[in-house]
């Protein structure tokens, strides 16, 4: 198996779109599903996170299994949010060394509209891997342009989660290995990340 950075970007992504996972309740999730966007219950005043790993976010909704979280959704955006984004990202805990000082973080973090975080990747049985995933909190104009400007498809990737969830409980792991997404390293340059390796 070939070896991963400690703070990777790994994505189901095309020449123009990255693949992201959110998680919600029936009511917003089949609905953003049906419609192929945002709307009705669902709050654009509130942070977002989304999680490029498809088992990051299965640990994070128990494969679809916590209330609230039984809807689980592929959304594809543009790169060119995703990597919006990224530039005009904060890291949500203070780092010595990558920050000047506390405070100047704290200004940053206020100001930001979108947030890393830096998380255990996690194996089919949702224990923690030696390396880290994004988590990516949107806020204010990062959730406006979220929703109206950088999703192009919304999926209900549910049956899927439960399909792979019980091969996972049968002990067949190679069979749910294949059913994974195929994430992979995403061309990321350095210079939009050296903000935010923490």
């Amino acid at each position: 198996m070939e070896e991963q950075p400690q703070r990777g970007i790994r994505a189901v992504h095309s020449e123009t779109t990255i693949t992201v996972y959110q998680a919600y309740p029936p009511e917003i999730g089949l609905s953003a599903a049906r419609e192929g966007r945002f709307g009705g219950a669902w709050k654009r005043d509130r942070m977002t996170w989304i999680k490029p790993s498809f088992l990051w976010m299965m640990y994070r909704c128990g494969w679809g299994t916590k209330a609230g979280q039984e809807t689980v959704l592929a959304v594809d955006i543009t790169r060119e949010g995703f990597e919006w984004a990224l530039s005009h990202a904060c890291l949500s805990s203070y780092v010595r060394g990558v920050h000047l000082d506390l405070a100047s973080w704290q200004r940053e973090l206020r100001s930001a509209p979108a947030r890393v975080q830096w998380d255990p990747e996690r194996d089919l049985r949702l224990q923690p891997l030696s390396y880290r995933s994004l988590q990516l909190g949107l806020s204010g104009e990062a959730v406006r342009r979220y929703a109206d400007e950088w999703t192009v498809g919304i999926r209900d990737v549910t049956p899927l989660a439960r399909e792979i969830h019980a091969l996972v409980r049968g002990g067949d792991l190679d069979s749910a290995a294949r059913l994974l997404p195929q994430e992979r390293a995403y061309p990321v340059g350095d210079e939009l990340l050296a903000h935010l390796r923490g």
